[in-house]
């Protein structure tokens, strides 16, 4: 059997952020507030997870969809730019690419996202060539994907039918159901990656080791990302705690 061509196929949304820097909240009445700085940057938890995931030199591909458009060419470049392979990403003339502006202060930030490309795409229009060449599979923003989740427990059974194994970042729900099919998703998912949050509310537990206790199985771990306390993980009835290294805190924006 020949090696995979890549370390991890990346599926999810993509999107350009602008990032507005200041302490300022914004008003109607066409009141011009005045900010510190503006930033068009690579957006999306997917697309930064692969970003990251190949500065520390794994082969990474990213299968997604933009529009014909300014943002969508930026977009792409910027993955390029950062080792990605883009070869799976789906450039649709119909849409148009998914914006996030983001005002971003020093302890908080509020977010603002037209979806667009984020969420039309479908399972159909996944390469499952591209899919079977790789090692892992990592999906993020599951309750963005609009046209995909209906299919996203057959994505990663398929995955699995590739000998991929699969990881799971929900991310935020917008709608704050917090299900949409996603216990499907967990049963074909080997390592999931929620925030503390998210764990709560998928698990329907204020308490955190009774929550990844919940949602965690012989097969799957779970994950939880603390922010500043680390993180927690549950395998096989066993909790490990990993502490949270100490930095100089810039912008939390995608971290």
């Amino acid at each position: 059997m020949s090696q995979p061509d890549f370390d991890v196929i990346v599926v999810g949304e993509l999107n350009a952020d602008l990032i507005l820097t200041g302490d300022v909240i914004p008003a109607f009445g066409q009141a011009e507030k005045l900010i510190d700085d503006a930033t068009l940057t690579l957006g999306s938890s997917s697309a930064i997870f692969a970003c990251g995931a190949a500065r520390l030199g794994l082969r990474v591909a990213f299968i997604g969809k933009v529009g014909d458009d300014e943002f969508g060419r930026f977009v792409i470049a910027q993955l390029q730019a950062r080792h990605v392979d883009t070869s799976g990403v789906i450039v649709d003339p119909s849409i148009k690419t998914g914006l996030s502006v983001i005002l971003s202060q020093p302890h908080d930030r509020a977010i603002l996202t037209h979806l667009g490309s984020i969420a039309a795409l479908r399972y159909a229009e996944i390469d499952q060539r591209l899919l079977a060449r790789g090692r892992h599979l990592h999906l993020g923003s599951y309750f963005l994907l609009d046209a995909l989740r209906p299919a996203i427990p057959a994505l990663f059974a398929a995955a699995h039918r590739h000998g991929l194994t699969t990881s799971l970042d929900t991310n935020y729900d917008p709608a704050a159901v917090w299900d949409g099919g996603l216990h499907d998703v967990l049963a074909h998912t080997d390592l999931f990656l929620p925030n503390e949050t998210e764990l709560r509310a998928i698990a329907h537990l204020d308490d955190i080791p009774s929550a990844l206790a919940a949602l965690a199985t012989d097969s799957r771990l779970v994950a939880a990302k603390l922010g500043p306390d680390g993180a927690l993980v549950y395998s096989k009835g066993q909790i490990f705690r990993s502490p949270s290294v100490a930095v100089d805190v810039v912008d939390t924006t995608g971290a």
